[in-house]
């Protein structure tokens, strides 16, 4: 017998870590379910240890190969074909080599006994909570093929909204460093040329072109101060951001910015409901879905809210009670969710809230978008046309000592 290291999750949602000794992992798994537990990790004790110094290190799976192999899982499930063929399937199928190589070790995990569920749940970096608990969910109600649909769908709407922000997003940033290398090239190469043909006409320069002249010295003789404070700027804010009040903050500023603050809380919104409503239209326990929420909420706000409201359902409350505290939750998304608690139909007002919410996001970036264009157009103008401006008025100026 050998020694098991686990991590559990009891009906109440409660995590619970602990040891157990069995023959193999497939018979410590069965053991901990039926003791009414919900398995989220296990592994030998002495195996864990080599795994974690050194074992192979997966790399992250991108969302837009689990759709796929999420798709292409239910339609093999559903036409009758056993776990292990379909995974011996997929294991060749993916255009992922990492994601390859993981359905090839759940395959064996499965034909060895286990689970698919406590499988998938042995990668997270490639399977998310979200994704493990819901085939857990459908194990468990023999719909597999159905959550593994539902699954894909999911994924397949989150990355539409990413990319429809992704998109809006790139044309600025471009039009943004554009500007910013302009500007580089024009105070590096472009304002010595004029300085030295002043200087040989005589007169003291414009304040405008003085300053001008300061900045090009600066970048000229001193550039590893900028590239010092860019390299220190960034780690401070990497490392304040990992922090879980500067997430906290970070985030809470995020939702409040005047521009970008709606488009920021309406995607956060989105998310929130789209996942949570995903959740329980496979019967995931509602406990279980508000961990998973504020896990992968991608906002500590929101995440802080649902945690809230994990806390007060335990005590008996309702989901729309601890969440119209948060300032976070905009009273149409509140009283839809006590309407969807009061009609037993909580899963489908989630969904209708999420399709709002991506309807808006679409919208808000479609105008955002509109709106940045010529605000970029104009700063670039403004910044060049500045430089020009500097660099001509002292011609102005050697014009009229000549005459």
């Amino acid at each position: 017998m050998s020694t098991y290291v686990y991590t559990v999750r009891d009906k109440a949602g409660k995590s619970i870590s602990g040891e157990l000794e069995g023959d193999n992992e497939a018979t410590v798994s069965s053991k901990l379910r039926q003791m009414g537990y919900i398995v989220v990790n296990l592994h030998r004790k002495d195996v864990g240890l080599n795994i974690q110094i050194g074992g192979k290190r997966e790399k992250k799976v991108k969302s837009k190969h689990l759709t796929v192999f999420s798709r292409q899982f239910a339609t093999m499930v559903n036409s009758g074909l056993s776990l292990t063929k379909c995974l011996s399937i997929l294991s060749t199928q993916s255009e992922s080599a990492s994601l390859r190589s993981i359905v090839g070790d759940v395959q064996k995990d499965v034909e060895g006994g286990q689970s698919l569920s406590d499988s998938l749940g042995r990668h997270p970096k490639a399977f998310p909570p979200i994704f493990v608990n819901m085939v857990r969910a459908g194990e468990t109600g023999g719909v597999l093929d159905e959550v593994l649909m539902r699954v894909a769908e999911h994924f397949e709407k989150e990355n539409l909204l990413k990319g429809k922000v992704k998109s809006a997003m790139a044309y600025p940033v471009a039009m943004f460093v554009m500007s910013m290398l302009i500007l580089f090239a024009m105070i590096t190469f472009v304002v010595p040329v004029f300085v030295q043909m002043f200087s040989r006409m005589g007169g003291e320069l414009p304040l405008p072109t003085r300053i001008l002249v300061t900045m090009s010295d600066f970048i000229r003789g001193r550039w590893y101060v900028l590239v010092a404070g860019g390299f220190g700027t960034v780690y401070a804010f990497r490392s304040y951001k990992a922090t879980k009040s500067g997430r906290y903050r970070l985030d809470a500023i995020k939702l409040h910015l005047p521009i970008f603050g709606k488009l920021f809380t309406k995607i956060a919104l989105a998310k929130f409901t789209r996942t949570f409503g995903t959740l329980i239209s496979s019967g995931v326990p509602i406990l279980s879905a508000l961990d998973i929420v504020a896990d992968t909420a991608g906002n500590e706000v929101i995440a802080e809210a649902v945690k809230k409201t994990r806390a007060g359902i335990k005590e008996g409350e309702m989901i729309s009670k601890p969440l119209s505290e948060s300032s976070a939750f905009p009273a149409m998304v509140v009283q839809m969710i006590a309407v969807g608690e009061e009609t037993g139909a909580l899963d489908a007002m989630l969904n209708k809230i999420a399709d709002f919410y991506d309807d808006e996001v679409s919208a808000a970036v479609e105008s955002l978008t509109s709106l940045i264009e010529p605000l970029m157009m104009a700063f670039m103008g403004i910044i060049i046309g500045a430089i020009i401006i500097s660099l001509y008025m002292p011609m102005f100026k050697v014009i009229t000592l000549i005459k």
